[in-house]
């Protein structure tokens, strides 16, 4: 009896070990895969790509002809796996995610990478440029290279900064005409530090909400209104709901697409060479999309019966200003180097 007690133990020890390797050889990511690749292995590459703007969006579409992209310039040796709509978890999430080395690809805000290198938010502070070519040439100075050093240092890799979000305006219950009729108004931002900040300087009270619960928050009257590029409201829906658009252009925004550094180290250096050339032309495509999408989304709001206001923003910018001393993190002088990179942009 003792001896047959024992071969029972012997047997479930050997199954158990058997199933942790399976278990172990499922989960192989897409890491795993590069580097096999990197010894001759053609196995495709599996990568997953998450953002949280819904399906026909600028952004999705961009993140679609990116896919394209990879895929036929590395013969198929790529795949982007797309998920839109938050379906990996919030930006704030999923960008945390990406520097603990899963194997994912994430459209990440300046204002989100912010709560890793503070100075980055600046990128996203409330009229800090005119235009978003601007905030384009930012991104090819030695300043931002001193960034990204920073950024690889908290294990964040930036795989592309070509990716213009668009021109974030204000919709709301009831009309907003100057920073004072935001007194006592609940608006939905994204859950960071600028964004936040930015609301409460002008007067309204910031309520961070993930986007993917944007249109029901307007619906139970837990928020009273939201701001973000016209596509972006258009895709949830929020016009149907609230009636008033403020033309403010708070924010000329451009973001960037990240992974985690300790995933990129696994892949093979051709594979990240085409990310990289594959994201930028996706981002030129992106933002011929984005402008055609904007002025459409602007003539169906007008005729969906949303009040448009061309407002003077001169009220809104002085209320902003004091956004640039919240931030004691930022490096000494930051605003002044940026103004001065602004000013010496070649012409």
């Amino acid at each position: 009896m003792k001896k047959r007690t024992k071969w029972m133990s012997v047997l479930v020890v050997a199954m158990l070990v058997a199933f942790l390797s399976a278990c172990s050889s499922d989960s192989s990511s897409g890491s795993e895969k590069g580097s096999a690749d990197s010894e001759g292995n053609d196995e495709k590459i599996s990568i997953n790509v998450a953002y949280g703007n819904q399906p026909g969006e600028p952004i999705d579409l961009l993140a679609k002809k990116w896919k394209e992209l990879a895929e036929e310039k590395s013969d198929g040796k790529i795949e982007l796996k797309l998920y839109p709509s938050s379906q990996l978890g919030s930006e704030k999430d999923v960008v945390e995610q990406a520097t603990m080395g899963n194997n994912v690809i994430v459209m990440a805000g300046y204002d989100f990478l912010m709560d890793y290198v503070p100075d980055a938010g600046i990128m996203t502070a409330p009229y800090i440029t005119d235009s978003v070519d601007d905030l384009l040439y930012l991104t090819t100075t030695d300043w931002f290279d001193e960034l990204h050093e920073s950024l690889n240092g908290e294990g964040i890799h930036i795989i592309t900064t070509n990716t213009v979000y668009g021109e974030r305006h204000l919709l709301t219950n009831d009309p907003v005409k100057t920073p004072e009729d935001l007194k006592g108004m609940k608006i939905r931002v994204p859950n960071n530090q600028m964004s936040i900040a930015t609301f409460e300087a002008l007067g309204a009270t910031a309520t961070p909400t993930p986007l993917g619960d944007l249109y029901t928050s307007l619906q139970q009257g837990l928020i009273d209104g939201a701001e973000n590029p016209l596509p972006v409201l258009q895709g949830v829906k929020a016009q149907e709901v609230s009636k008033h658009l403020t033309l403010t252009g708070h924010q000329k925004f451009i973001t960037t697409w990240i992974a985690g550094q300790s995933f990129i180290d696994t892949l093979p250096d051709d594979v990240v060479q085409i990310l990289k050339e594959t994201g930028d032309e996706a981002g030129e495509y992106g933002r011929t999309v984005l402008e055609e999408q904007t002025e459409t989304v602007l003539k169906e709001f007008e005729e969906q019966g949303v009040e448009v206001y061309e407002v003077d923003i001169e009220p809104f910018k002085e209320k902003v200003q004091s956004v640039y001393g919240e931030f004691s993190e930022w490096t000494p002088g930051l605003y002044d180097r940026i103004v001065e990179l602004l000013e010496n942009k070649p012409s």
